[in-house]
């Protein structure tokens, strides 16, 4: 029931007895077993699976969406015929911040903060897919005003919400293979073209698509088809690379399972993009074609850890051990933990931690599972969290630091790409270890990379 309805029918002084969602009379926090409304942000693709999931659980009821691209969107459109449609989400914020009780953003990498604050600052609830955001600073600025409005949040990193990572976490948390050292982690991405850097051609703006907000934050620069549906990701002014886009699955494993915090320094080495022959090319716009980034960490359980990433098709080492018909990971990739007295190996997704057969007599019995597991899937667990007053499994209070994390080695692939004009000399002026200070957010020992850190705005898109 709309505002203006519910007042008129108590101006006239009906017997009735209305029960309205918490938004209508301006609450933060919708009752239990009440209905969520929900306002959405990039509908098509990836987004359009999150509506099917927040559809099926019964419980929501979609105010408005919102998408810069109609082609794309179409068929979410089409679905929900009586839901009102636009292209800019500040209409959505003006026509309906005062109708909605939570938001889901599921737009490209550079949008995710600048469409999400100014909703959660008017304290609406969020889901938000991964990487939380596009740069370091809008990670920690999220997990800020998530804290401070008491919002319920949930990045869409669904692993989070399997038993899977819950295993690995009561393994690691009760020694099963003795303290880790080292995990290894790797992905098939990117599967999409990257390492083709320069300005792409101009190309005439499809008239389905609202180029002007699909840049959103970005500097202005012609459409071109290089961009779009999906080859943004590997473009550093809209998406965060093979990195930023697995990460958040990836890197969760050892992230949450060991309670690593923030990495105390990072270096990457990539493939070279080569123009012509001994010439390099001097684009440092778009991702790398693969990479492999070394984070290290500290911890008080487990000591100094390091985190290896490897993308493109390059592959961590096959473990000592591995015996004929033992696979390492699924779903395009998956981590290797190393550890005093075994190795563990775990999927992209769902964690589903195995330890090595030729390692299970050292380790003895596993323990009894004893973090309760969730019975819900990762959308619902974020509605029924709302309705219920209740926790989700990867808040922005864990998921900005892990955003964090991911993007820390993003940091490193970018200095390793970087070309110092005035240093013609050394072939790799970039290269180096670069040292975190997580609390100051701060590059220690390269300060071209704080630029990095808190990102750009175009005019009109500044986080305020």
């Amino acid at each position: 029931m709309k505002r203006r309805s519910f007042i008129k029918n108590v101006a006239r002084g009906s017997a009735a007895l209305y029960i309205v969602p918490a938004h209508v009379l301006g609450g933060r926090h919708v009752a239990p077993s009440d209905t969520l409304y929900v306002g959405c942000f990039g509908v098509g693709g990836r987004g359009g699976q999150v509506i099917r999931q927040l559809r099926k659980s019964r419980k929501v009821k979609f105010v408005a969406f919102c998408d810069v691209d109609a082609k794309r969107a179409a068929e979410t459109f089409k679905a929900y015929p009586d839901v009102a449609t636009y292209t800019n989400f500040r209409e959505v914020y003006d026509k309906h911040l005062n109708d909605i009780d939570g938001i889901m953003v599921a737009t490209a990498d550079h949008t995710h903060a600048a469409i999400s604050l100014p909703f959660m600052k008017a304290g609406k609830h969020a889901y938000v897919e991964k990487p939380l955001t596009h740069n370091i600073s809008e990670a920690r600025l999220m997990a800020d005003v998530a804290r401070d409005q008491q919002l319920i949040t949930q990045m869409g990193n669904q692993g989070s919400s399997g038993d899977g990572i819950r295993t690995l976490t009561e393994w690691m948390e009760s020694g099963v293979i003795g303290k880790v050292h080292r995990v290894d982690c790797w992905t098939n991405r990117p599967v999409w073209p990257q390492g083709v850097f320069g300005q792409p051609a101009a190309e005439e703006v499809p008239d389905t698509l609202n180029w002007d907000q699909w840049l959103g934050p970005a500097a202005n620069r012609p459409y071109s088809s290089a961009y779009l549906p999906f080859k943004w990701r590997g473009w550093w002014d809209f998406g965060t690379g093979a990195l930023g886009d697995m990460g958040c699955h990836i890197l969760e494993s050892p992230f949450k399972s060991l309670k690593l915090g923030y990495p105390l320094a990072a270096e990457a080495s990539c493939t070279t993009v080569w123009e012509d022959d001994f010439v390099e090319s001097k684009h440092t716009n778009g991702c790398p074609p693969s990479s492999v980034v070394r984070l290290q960490f500290r911890t008080e359980a487990q000591g100094n850890i390091d985190v290896n990433w490897y993308d493109g098709g390059i592959m961590p080492e096959i473990p000592e051990g591995l015996q004929e018909g033992e696979t390492l990971g699924s779903g395009g990739g998956g981590s290797i933990f190393y550890g005093e007295r075994g190795i563990v190996v775990c999927d992209t997704y769902s964690a589903n931690p195995r330890v090595l057969n030729i390692y299970r007599s050292q380790v003895g019995d596993l323990p009894k599972p004893y973090l309760k597991r969730q019975k819900e899937n990762h959308v619902d667990n974020w509605v029924n969290a709302i309705l219920s007053k209740g926790e989700t499994s990867s808040p922005f209070s864990y998921a900005g630091p892990l955003t964090e994390t991911v993007l820390m080695g993003n940091l490193a692939i970018k200095a390793f790409q970087y070309r110092d004009s005035g240093n013609k000399n050394n072939v790799y002026p970039g290269r180096r270890k670069l040292l975190w200070d997580g609390k100051q957010m701060k590059i220690l020992n390269f300060d071209k990379a704080n630029d990095w850190v808190q990102g750009s705005y175009r005019d009109g898109w500044g986080l305020g």
